[in-house]
């Protein structure tokens, strides 16, 4: 093999500068740092690849021959062959073991394959920047993998190229799984120019300890009442799920309903701070955490910590997938990888992030119901602008008891 001279003793941020391909390779061996630019340039300024395999007991050699592997086939695919552009957010429990079958399916392309997945917890603004400005359908990415209401359907970003018939649904996906289709769920867009591959729903997780009397509630309902007024924490940083819950309260409970979510807020925190203190009496705790089911998985350590399915559904945040029309039949490798039976099990069970997928077991509690706003309510509303105003609306009520 070529020697491409990687100095073992360079930092992580030297190298990566210097040879970005072997981004994804480090990111896939632990380093997850890396995969966002400014922590990247703090974390990797301060460790050698020496001592980050060292940190990770990782065989130095061989990481650094997939190193130069990786830089090479990059360096011959990008003189040789067409770029397929992938961009979006997944969701942290998925987004190593997806990107790691992504990667796998390099070899099997006749095409450079371009990730720019990053985790769902650094939100989306960092691909809606510009998007205004975009003109052309070639200026844009040629697949996106992503949750989003905002971004998919705001009329001025994503939705503008689907009116233009830019992207179609390739993924072959025509039977839902029976936990949707059951309860008329539907998931299968009617227009077919959307692919849902699985769903995040939002539940509750209750702190008996800080029910002072009031009972479990089990329903958005109770939650957005007076009794609850700055008793609830609310995953306000998680834009994609937030967002989500914002349409559909507003879908089944309009404005006012909204408004009293906002009179519920105790805190906003991410679902993960909560975990971090759910094990110890804190001041400020809330009676009522609203999170991703899959945080309930590690919740359950905590005996006074109770799991509710809430009865009017769990909010659901899809994760979307959006393709190029004219670029479908060269990235069908791609597309029907994202909605195999593979990558629904990763979803659904490393991630517990029900699949759409027929025939996979998503382990759900039983009768349990989703809330989700429909394609007709997407298409003639305009998410982006009315998601401004609902958060408008529910900031104005924070506080209010």
């Amino acid at each position: 093999m070529k020697n491409l001279n990687i100095n073992v003793n360079d930092n992580l941020y030297q190298i990566t500068e210097k040879y970005p391909a072997v981004i994804s390779v480090l990111t896939n061996k632990g380093f997850n740092q890396l995969d966002d630019e400014k922590k990247r340039k703090v974390f990797g300024s301060k460790i050698t690849l020496k001592q980050a395999a060292a940190l990770k007991n990782i065989d130095l050699d061989k990481l650094v021959e997939l190193m130069e592997e990786t830089i090479l086939e990059n360096s011959q695919n990008n003189s040789q062959a067409e770029t397929i552009r992938v961009a979006g957010s997944l969701p942290c429990p998925v987004k190593n073991p997806l990107t790691e079958e992504l990667e796998k399916l390099r070899g099997e392309l006749d095409y450079n394959l371009e990730l720019d997945l990053k985790s769902a917890s650094q939100g989306l603004e960092w691909l809606k920047n510009g998007f205004e400005d975009i003109e052309s359908e070639d200026e844009l990415f040629d697949l996106f993998i992503s949750a989003g209401f905002d971004l998919f359907f705001d009329r001025d970003l994503m939705d503008r190229f689907r009116r233009q018939d830019v992207f179609k649904d390739a993924s072959g996906i025509n039977e839902l799984n029976s936990d949707f289709e059951d309860q008329n769920i539907d998931l299968l867009d009617p227009e077919g120019d959307y692919s849902v591959l699985s769903i995040v729903p939002a539940v509750f997780l209750v702190n008996e300890e800080e029910l002072n009397g009031r009972d479990v509630p089990r329903s958005w309902e109770e939650i957005m009442s007076e009794e609850f007024a700055n008793s609830v924490s609310l995953p306000v940083s998680d834009f994609d799920l937030f967002n989500a819950i914002l349409l559909n309260i507003y879908k089944s409970y309009g404005r006012e309903g909204v408004k009293n979510l906002g009179r519920s807020m105790q805190k906003a925190q991410h679902p993960s701070q909560m975990i971090k203190e759910g094990g110890r009496k804190a001041q400020n705790q809330a009676a009522v955490t609203i999170m991703p089911y899959f945080f309930t998985r590690m919740a359950k350590r905590f005996p006074h910590m109770q799991f509710i399915w809430p009865e009017d559904g769990a909010v659901i945040s899809p994760i979307f997938m959006l393709s190029k029309k004219k670029k479908n039949q060269k990235m069908k490798k791609l597309i029907d990888l994202m909605a195999s039976e593979k990558i629904g099990r990763i979803l659904s069970e490393q991630g517990l992030f029900p699949s759409v997928l027929a025939g996979i077991d998503n382990n759900l509690p039983e009768n349990a119901k989703f809330m989700w706003p429909g394609w007709k309510f997407l298409r003639e509303e305009n998410p982006g602008q009315l998601l401004k105003e609902l958060e408008s609306e529910f900031n104005s009520a924070v506080g209010v008891v």
